[in-house]
Parts: structure tokens; sequence; C-alpha cells
């Protein structure tokens, strides 16, 4: 999740854990701590695609925000000891704020690495996308309250009834999922759809418009699926892996890492004589937010080159289709006009 919404959350962790007792020094902890996990996006870990991949790897690590829990809450009682008899409390504020910052990622389709140093796939049950008002908001009115009532019960209880609701927003996404997912099944029977893998992530800034991709042997398939549809047949379009682009490199590790990173859900393209693999999971087709270069062609096969960003159009434009498409499916035929970006 964006960070702004990870330190709303934090905050409004720590009012509901210790406000009546430590006022706005809980909300400042609480958002402080949520937004720790972060920070890591400032670390260089040497090049574009561990850039991308080591992100939400040790810093969102289950194990390891558990071990530093302790150190952080002695530090917080150090700088209040006025309040370091609230001892489990804050130990409790800490952790809480760490935990539900990776559980919030692990809900995003970015990839959450919650059980590292294990080598387990990342975290990523996409029901959320990364940026979602409608699960921000509350939270925002509940930490301001609790910020311009201190000292009064009422910004405690505001902030409580807005967690909840961002609590029963997270539940509307999952039950949306499980249904959406359903209707993709029914959809991929009907149409006797060969698959290896299956996705449904919402589309940006809701939980009414879903992506679905759907992965084969050489191709991929997208299509869109809104609540309000009518119909539960989804119009599909389909394009290349282009994965045979690939061979001779297989074991290159940008290569094997994208490949681990992603579940699968990565495409493969030549640009020019540049070999680039854009991860499907997060953008609109053609325009997909993670895209690296890995190699450039040669005679016979590709040459495995230092990867590097691919920077592209991240399809802006497209924000006001996404908001036409939740109320009317017709608005299927306007995506498909883009066409695939694969030379």
């Amino acid at each position: 999740m964006d960070s702004v919404t990870q330190i709303l959350l934090g905050a409004s962790v720590g009012t509901a854990v210790l406000y009546r007792k430590a006022g706005w020094r809980a909300v400042f902890w609480g958002g402080l701590c949520g937004l720790f996990p972060d920070l890591d996006i400032f670390i260089p870990f040497g090049d574009a695609v561990r850039n991308f991949t080591y992100h939400r790897g040790f810093s969102h690590s289950l194990f390891v925000l558990t071990a530093l829990t302790p150190l952080f809450a002695v530090l917080i009682m150090r700088v209040h000891p006025s309040f370091a008899s609230y001892r489990l409390r804050w130990h409790l504020l800490v952790f809480l704020a760490f935990i539900t910052h990776i559980l919030l990622d692990g809900l995003t389709v970015y990839g959450t690495q919650i059980l590292w140093p294990f080598h387990t796939p990342p975290v990523m049950w996409s029901t959320l996308f990364i940026i979602d008002p409608l699960y921000s908001l509350p939270l925002a009115v509940g930490v301001l309250a609790a910020l311009l009532f201190r000292g009064r019960g009422t910004g405690f209880k505001i902030n409580t009834v807005c967690l909840a609701l961002s609590m029963l927003y997270i539940c509307w996404s999952i039950g949306a999922k499980i249904h959406v997912n359903g209707v993709a099944q029914e959809n991929i029977n009907y149409r006797s759809i060969s698959h290896r893998n299956v996705l449904t992530v919402p589309a940006p800034f809701n939980t009414l418009l879903w992506r679905i991709v759907i992965v084969d042997d050489d191709s991929y398939y997208e299509g869109f699926y809104s609540l309000l549809d009518p119909s539960r047949k989804i119009s599909m379009s389909r394009y290349p892996l282009k994965r045979d682009l690939l061979a001779g490199i297989e074991n290159h590790w940008p290569v094997k890492r994208l490949q681990w990173f992603t579940h699968g859900f990565y495409a493969v393209k030549n640009v020019g004589g540049d070999i680039v693999m854009a991860d499907l999971r997060m953008g609109l087709e053609p325009n997909y937010v993670f895209q690296f270069k890995v190699a450039e062609m040669a005679n016979p096969h590709a040459l495995p080159l230092p990867n590097q960003r691919y920077e592209t159009d991240r399809g802006w434009e497209k924000l006001p289709w996404v908001w036409h498409r939740i109320w009317n499916p017709d608005f299927d035929t306007v995506q498909a006009t883009y066409g695939p970006s694969y030379g």
C-alpha cells in the first residue's frame, strides 16, 4: 500500500491502543512505526531488478519486525520516560503497527515477503489496489479526529469507528475477489481456455472493477469484470507471451528472479533488439509499470546484459476509461482498441 496510507493505519492503530494514556504520542509513534518497513526503498540494492524484488523483503519480514518490536518499544519509553509504565501497551502498539503494515501490503498484488528469509514466493492476495481512497479516507478522518479532539474521548471514539470501517472495507474486498474468482473460472470453463495461472486484481483506485489475467503456455488473456455488470460473461483479449525470446538466457539471474517474483505472470518483448520482461500484474495492456531490459538480441540467441528499468508510458490517459468501465460494459471495446505493445 502507499506509504501515506501506511502512516495513517499505524497512527490509527496507535490511537486505538494507547491514545487514552499517551495522547498524541500514540498517534505519532504509531504512524512512524507504520512507515518504518517502507524505508527500505531508500536502500540501493545494486540494480533495477534487485531494487524491485528486494523491496518488501527483509524489512517486511514477520520475523524481523517481531524481533525489532522490543527495541522500538524501549526507544519510545526512553524518549517518553513519564509514560514508561505503559510498557506492555507500547510493545503492543509497535507490534500491531508493524504487522498491520505487512498484512495490508500482502493485500496488494506487488508481493510482500512476509516469511523472509525463507525463499517462498511473495504473498500477493491482490484484494486492494496499491492506492484506494475508500480505504484510506476513514483512516485519515479517524487520525484527524484524534489530533483535533485531544484530551477528550470523542477523538478516540471516532478513530475506533473509522478503523472498524477500514477493516470492513478489507472484508468487502476479500468477498469481492472471491466472487470475481468464481466468475473468472466460469469464463475459463465456458471458453475451454487452457491455462497455467489466473490472476484477479482490482483496477486502479477501486474494488468495483476487476482485471482478470489468464496465462497459458504461449499467450495470456486480459479481461475486465465490474461487480455492476449485468452479465457474468467477460470479454477477453489475447496477447502473445513471446517467452521463446529468453532462449539461451534461462539461467540469467534477473530472468529467474523476475519469474519467481511475478509468480509466472510475465511476458517478453523485443524492443529494437532489447529483450524486455514485463510484469503483467501491474498496469493495463499495453502499459505495464514494471518492465526490465535483461538482454539484447544476438545470433542465434539473446545475449544476457546487466539489467535496467525499461521506462514506458504509464497510460494515465486510461484512468477515465476505468471510471466509465465500472458502470458500462460496452467500454471493453474502447480498451481493446489499444492493442498489444509487442514488436
